[in-house]
């Protein structure tokens, strides 16, 4: 199957293209760059104008979107670009398109959230067999999320809130899965194995670093902190991950409680 990852760089598409490659899909992955390596053919295309996706989605089977801009020009990146991307992609006879998305979309209010949501909504109307998958927070995201949280000293936080970090290299799986399966015409949730709070998750990477820091309780106001509280951020839809915060740790710091 010949695949066009979009996206090939961030950190999901880091995996996921030599997820592909060693399953045995052709993999032509695209970056906004020249670029080489990795046992795959690079393409430079550029969501935000249009320019080379005709070229990049010529002669694919399936299109992996992985592709995303969260802090800047996010509705031109992720829903017009998405939209330049399905109308390229229908006028190459491109047969399946797999999105990634983020569980909770259509419930926490945040702003990027509502441009995901929008961009789903991009690929179930476009002229595309589609299938979309929902993927909860990676480990390394929850790590850079306590880290800013930790920049004053003291770990700040809300306590409550819910997060099920899913291992990359999963979700990467996944949407082999779903890829070799064909278009579902539907939205599937993946999450990781475990439901952790805030305070759980930070005490754990506590200790994985060997640090003493306090956590001072920080409660986010509004449907925001509501809905992060309520397990917004997760899900119950099998099947999940098996690689938990704690591997993730392991890996990371390897009980050295290196900081």
């Amino acid at each position: 199957m010949r695949v066009l990852v979009t996206g090939a760089t961030g950190r999901l598409g880091q995996v996921a293209v030599p997820r592909l490659r060693d399953e045995g899909f052709l993999v032509r992955a695209v970056s906004r760059r020249p670029r080489d390596g990795a046992g795959v053919e690079w393409v430079t295309a550029d969501l935000g104008t249009g320019a080379g996706l005709a070229e990049a989605v010529d002669g694919m089977d399936a299109v992996l979107h992985l592709a995303s801009s969260p802090n800047r020009r996010t509705h031109e990146i992720d829903v017009l670009g998405t939209r330049r991307l399905t109308v390229a992609a229908g006028h190459a006879g491109v047969r399946h398109l797999v999105y990634v998305s983020i569980v909770g979309v259509d419930r926490v209010p945040l702003g990027y959230y509502r441009h995901k949501l929008a961009a789903e909504q991009v690929v179930a109307a476009g002229p595309v067999p589609w299938s979309v998958l929902r993927a909860t927070q990676f480990p390394g995201f929850l790590a850079d999320l306590l880290r800013g949280a930790s920049r004053l000293g003291p770990v700040l936080g809300d306590p409550a809130v819910l997060a099920q970090p899913v291992d990359p290299g999963e979700v990467a799986d996944r949407l082999a899965v779903l890829l070799l399966a064909g278009p579902s015409h539907r939205t599937e949730d993946f999450g990781g194995p475990e439901v952790l709070r805030f305070d759980e998750a930070a005490r754990a990477w506590l200790a994985a670093r060997g640090s003493r820091r306090p956590l001072v309780p920080l409660r986010i106001p509004g449907r925001l902190g509501r809905e992060l509280r309520a397990g917004g951020l997760t899900t119950s839809a099998t099947p999940t991950g098996v690689r938990t915060w704690a591997d993730h740790l392991a890996d990371t710091y390897g009980g050295t409680g290196g900081r």
